[in-house]
């Protein structure tokens, strides 16, 4: 059955591809040069939980639609895309000096709980570990978010949970790790996780993040729940696309941009996937695709080689029409943005023409 949507999904998206592209009026209500990305928007429109689809090429808005009722001002919970920018925050961190390197050990910042725990094990789990999913610690995500979320102290509980594999080896897709970054921004930086996110990263971008929930204790929830508008969404992608610079200035080291893009733990869920730094990678239509990702089809999709930055934003309730969703917009990026993309690129080249990237 989940085969034989998926392959629906595809057909469709292709079909859309093509009638869309011998249609007069194909840009309607798009920016120029969006021709070849009329089909992803046909297809949007026929998605119910879809709330936005934006794309830039080299900077540009090219396409930007909102769906089901939704404006450019709404804010989108963007749910585990959050991680990726608390990665953000880390690598700034360590830019300023608040925290000395991703091999720093977490036991420097965590020595109570740590040491109330008696597994001195724990303490020798780096950043870098919660950064790429490999601390070893079984999950507080799936099976125990109910658990840890409804915990009178989600530090604690993350740190409570059994070291199951020795760090760095295994990757284990868990929010409880980067909530323990938000945590040691907090230690570190003497500053609110959400204080720090607006005078280093969001502000600079040119806009104000808003609050989002936040534990027991009063750390923000590191790696779920912070809402952006969409547009916000892509100046994040459009930081990353561009090696972490934006506005005239480097808001983000252009060497830890490389490192988060980079795989450096597979998915022990998914063969075609890997992870770096608070974002997932995989390929699409041929080609290595960076996308920070979020419950219910909140993405940001960047794909270097065209210039390109997708954005994403649906419905972030659970439902039974979710996973299938989700698998729908995976099509739709693959097949209705970058195979469109590739293809563009591949003519250009046979021309001898210079289409992508950098304008026609």
């Amino acid at each position: 059955m989940r085969k034989a949507l998926r392959v629906a999904t595809v057909l469709s998206c292709v079909l859309l591809q093509f009638l869309a592209a011998s249609s007069p009026a194909a840009a309607q209500n798009s920016g120029p040069d969006a021709t070849e990305f009329e089909g992803a928007i046909k297809a949007a429109e026929n998605m119910p939980r879809i709330k936005s689809l934006l794309i830039s090429r080299n900077g540009e808005l090219i396409v930007e639609r909102y769906f089901n009722g939704t404006s450019p001002r709404d804010i989108a919970n963007v749910k585990s895309v959050s991680k990726s920018v608390i990665s953000a925050l880390v690598g700034i961190a360590i830019e300023q000096g608040h925290i000395k390197s991703v091999n720093e050990p977490i036991g420097e910042y965590f020595t109570d709980e740590l040491s109330a725990d008696g597994d001195k094990s724990k303490a020798g789990i780096t950043i870098e570990d919660l950064l790429t999913m490999q601390s070893g610690l079984e999950t507080t995500s799936n099976r125990n978010y109910g658990a840890w979320v409804m915990s009178s102290d989600w530090v604690d509980f993350a740190l409570r949970q059994p070291l199951e594999l020795p760090p760095g080896l295994v990757m284990e897709y868990s929010t409880g790790n980067t909530h323990l970054l938000s945590a040691l921004l907090t230690r570190a930086t003497g500053m609110s996780t959400l204080e720090f996110a607006r005078e280093a990263l969001s502000e600079p971008l040119g806009f104000r993040l808003a609050s989002w929930p936040r534990d027991p204790q009063g750390i923000f929830f590191g790696g779920n729940d912070m809402e952006m508008t969409p547009r916000q969404m892509l100046e994040f992608g459009e930081l990353y696309l561009n090696d972490g610079r934006a506005n005239g200035r480097q808001i983000v080291p252009a060497d830890w941009v490389a490192a988060s893009l980079r795989p450096l733990a597979k998915s022990t869920r998914e063969n075609n996937r890997s992870y770096g730094y608070g974002w997932w990678i995989r390929d699409m239509a041929g080609h290595r695709t960076p996308y920070a990702w979020g419950y219910g089809g909140q993405f940001i999709v960047l794909v270097p080689e065209f210039g390109l930055v997708v954005v994403t934003t649906s419905s972030s309730y659970p439902g039974p029409d979710r996973r299938a969703h989700t698998r729908q917009m995976y099509d739709l990026v693959e097949y209705a943005v970058v195979a469109p993309a590739s293809e563009k690129l591949a003519r250009a080249g046979s021309a001898g023409t210079d289409l992508l990237p950098g304008g026609e």
